[in-house]
């Protein structure tokens, strides 16, 4: 029987991102054009009062111009839904799809996320359960969660925009089975995808991070990546934590991910431009790592 040679895709050919919860004092063009002068072939843009607040007049314009500054940098994006006190001044995150007083705050959040994806041309909206309120029994906590979802979710269809759920550790989908159950809730529709976040991932999952990735490949959307130690989660600098990248890394390519690979440093903003630079000269060092036996003969 003829021998064929197969060769693993290369990491080398994976599209790094930033996200702009990393640029907090930058304004959204500077941040843009910074990332894109360092390489960055994407951002992953939390939708914020700073930086293209969904709530302030002129949405479609500035949408619009958004757009333009993107398609000028040759950047990619993901919209992100995670801003910390954008709907609740006093209370990080809240509501969230899980609460009774304010969830329909949540939800118009995510809808405008869709709309204005679907403006910017971007390839997923990303969101997450939150946690449940004291008073909320696990059991109304996931009723809420699958509702307000398929609620977005139709949203989403009639837009043509994937949604990227992740789970995030101290919330009601903390890890991978926890995403399995709710998209096995919602009938595992085709648009309702994967953020497999690679800290997470180091912190609660009980498999190593490449089984992660191939047990995510068929629903994964988009990737956040930054360092952690297990059982805590601290988004830390590359280098920082005990997560071994090359592997990982060739995973993703091993797998043919071709979505945005976005690092998620939300309390760096202080040293947004020094933290971004070093972070794609790591990711790039860790990309150009091989195994030897990387091409290999298959039958």
């Amino acid at each position: 029987m003829k021998t064929e040679e197969r060769v693993v895709p290369s990491a080398e050919s994976l599209r790094f991102a930033y996200g702009t919860n990393g640029f907090g004092d930058h304004r959204l063009n500077d941040a843009i054009r910074v990332l894109a002068d360092l390489g960055y072939r994407g951002i992953s843009l939390t939708l914020d009062h700073h930086h293209l607040d969904p709530y302030a007049p002129g949405l479609t314009r500035r949408v619009d111009a958004v757009r333009r500054t993107l398609d000028a940098a040759g950047l990619s994006v993901v919209v992100e839904t995670g801003a910390r006190y954008l709907l609740d001044p006093w209370r990080k995150h809240r509501p969230t799809l899980l609460c009774g007083e304010g969830r329909e705050l949540r939800i118009d959040l995510l809808r405008r996320a869709v709309d204005i994806a679907s403006g910017l041309g971007a390839e997923a909206v990303h969101l997450w359960s939150g946690s449940a309120p004291e008073d909320v029994s696990e059991e109304l906590a996931w009723v809420r969660l699958v509702d307000g979802c398929a609620e977005v979710l139709g949203h989403a269809e009639r837009a043509g925009v994937p949604i990227a759920f992740e789970p995030e550790p101290g919330m009601l989908v903390s890890d991978l089975a926890g995403y399995r159950r709710l998209c096995a809730a919602l009938g595992t529709p085709d648009r309702f995808l994967l953020t497999l976040d690679i800290g997470h991932c180091q912190c609660v999952e009980p498999l190593p991070l490449e089984e992660c990735v191939y047990q995510s490949a068929d629903r994964l959307a988009h990737v956040q990546i930054e360092d952690m130690y297990r059982g805590v989660h601290s988004h830390l600098p590359f280098g920082e934590g005990e997560i071994d990248f090359p592997p990982l890394l060739r995973a993703l390519a091993a797998i043919g991910y071709d979505g945005l690979v976005s690092v998620e440093l939300p309390r760096h903003s202080h040293a947004a431009t020094r933290t971004a630079r070093t972070s794609l000269d790591f990711l790039r060092a860790a990309a150009a790592v091989h195994r030897p036996e990387e091409s290999r003969s298959v039958r």
